[in-house]
C-alpha cells in the first residue's frame, strides 16, 4: 500500500478538529454498534477514562443510625501507623499498582490508536501488534515520573533548612523562596503534562505507523515541529480550550448520574441500618459486616467505573483523532494507516488520508 499525498498545504489544527469530529461520529454513531461502544468504553476505561466525581467526599458516618464509619476508620489508621510493616507494605503495594496502571495506559494507547486507524478494537491481535512499543512508552514514561518526583524532593529537601529558620521571622527573602518552590513545582508539572498530551496525541501515532521506539519517534515529531513551528503550537493552544470545553460537557453529563449513584447507594445503607434497628439489630464491624459492606462497595465502584468509562470513552476517542488527524497530513506514514475520506475537510486543505494498494 502506499499514500497519496495531496501538493496542497497541510491540515490545520481547526480543519484537524473538524476531520476529527465527522470521523468520531462515523465511528461510534454511523451506525451505532454497542458491542463496538462497549468495547472502546472498556479500552478507554484502562487509558483513565472519566471523572471523578466529588461525590466522594460524602460520608458513611451521616447515614440515618450511625454506622460508625468514622471510628472504624480511625482504627484503622491507628493499626497501620503502629505497625511499620504495614506502613512498608502499603508503600509497595501502591508503588506496584501505579506502575500497573502506567504499563496499561501505555500499552493501551497504542491499541486505542489501532482502533481509530482499523475502525474495530482488537484487544489481542492489536497488543501483540504493539506491545514492544508500548513496553518503549512504558520505561520511558516510568523513568520520567521517577525522574521529575526525585527532583522535586531534592529541591524540597535542600530548602527545607533555609525556609525552616526563617520560619520564624517571615522576611522577603523566605517568602521569596516560598513563592519560587511553588512557580518551579508549577512549571515542572505543566511541562510534564504537556510532554505527556504531545506523545499521546502525535508521538504514538508516529511509533504506530512507522513501528518505532519512543525516543525516535519524538525525533521524527522534533523534526516536524521545526519545520512548522506556529502550527504546532496553534495544536496544542487549541488542543488546551477543546479539551477544557469537552471536559466541562463530560462533566455536565457525569454530574447527575453520579450524584443519583451515590445518593440510591447512601439511601440504600440507610434502609439497611434502618431495618437492622427495625429488628432490634445493632451494626457492628466484624468479618461479616466488613466483607458486606466490601462487597457493596465494590459493586457501587464497578457501577461508578462503567458510567465513567461510558460516557468518558466519546471524547477521548475524539481527543486521539484529533491529534492523529493532525500528525497524519505531515507525516505520510501515518496517514497511509488511516481510512481513506474526504468528507468534513475544509476547502483548500489537503485530504486527511488516502489508501490504495
Amino acid at each position: 500500500m502506499k499514500s497519496e499525498r495531496s501538493g496542497s498545504l497541510p491540515l490545520s489544527p481547526t480543519g484537524a478538529l473538524t476531520a476529527a469530529f465527522h470521523d468520531t461520529a462515523d465511528l461510534l454513531a454511523r451506525p451505532w454498534d454497542a458491542e463496538l461502544w462497549l468495547k472502546l468504553s472498556i479500552l478507554c476505561l484502562f487509558l483513565g477514562g472519566g471523572t471523578p466525581s466529588a461525590a466522594f467526599n460524602w460520608s458513611l458516618g451521616s447515614l440515618p443510625g450511625d454506622i460508625g464509619f468514622r471510628e472504624f476508620m480511625g482504627r484503622v489508621r491507628e493499626t497501620v501507623t503502629a505497625h511499620a510493616w504495614v506502613i512498608a507494605l502499603l508503600v509497595f503495594l501502591g508503588s506496584g499498582l501505579l506502575a500497573l496502571l502506567l504499563y496499561l495506559r501505555s500499552v493501551f494507547r497504542f491499541v486505542l490508536v489501532d482502533a481509530i486507524c482499523r475502525r474495530d478494537v482488537r484487544f489481542r491481535s492489536g497488543l501483540a501488534e504493539t506491545r514492544r512499543m508500548g513496553r518503549s512508552y512504558f520505561r520511558w514514561l516510568l523513568a520520567a515520573l521517577l525522574v521529575v518526583t526525585l527532583t522535586l524532593l531534592a529541591g524540597g529537601a535542600l530548602a527545607y533548612p533555609y525556609l525552616r529558620a526563617a520560619a520564624g521571622m517571615r522576611s522577603f527573602a523566605f517568602w521569596a523562596t516560598l513563592v519560587a518552590i511553588l512557580l518551579v513545582d508549577i512549571l515542572m508539572g505543566l511541562a510534564f503534562a504537556l510532554v505527556i498530551v504531545l506523545t499521546d496525541d502525535l508521538v504514538v501515532p508516529i511509533m504506530y505507523a512507522e513501528r518505532l521506539p519512543l525516543l525516535a519517534g519524538w525525533r521524527r515529531l522534533a523534526k516536524q515541529f521545526a519545520s512548522e513551528p506556529w502550527a504546532f503550537t496553534v495544536y496544542v493552544f487549541v488542543r488546551f480550550v477543546v479539551a477544557v470545553g469537552v471536559s466541562m460537557a463530560t462533566l455536565f453529563l457525569l454530574f447527575p448520574l453520579l450524584v443519583g449513584l451515590f445518593s440510591g447507594a447512601i439511601i440504600t445503607g440507610g434502609v439497611v441500618v434502618l431495618a437492622l434497628h427495625g429488628l432490634g439489630l445493632v451494626w457492628s464491624w466484624n468479618p461479616l459486616t466488613i466483607a458486606f459492606a466490601a462487597t457493596g462497595l465494590a459493586a457501587l465502584l464497578s457501577l461508578m467505573l462503567m458510567i465513567l468509562s461510558v460516557v468518558g470513552m466519546p471524547a477521548q476517542v475524539f481527543m486521539q483523532d484529533f491529534g492523529i488527524r493532525f500528525i497524519a497530513a505531515r507525516v505520510p506514514s501515518v496517514e497511509a494507516v488511516l481510512p481513506a475520506r474526504s468528507a468534513g475537510v475544509p476547502e483548500g486543505e489537503a485530504p486527511l488520508g488516502a489508501i490504495s494498494s
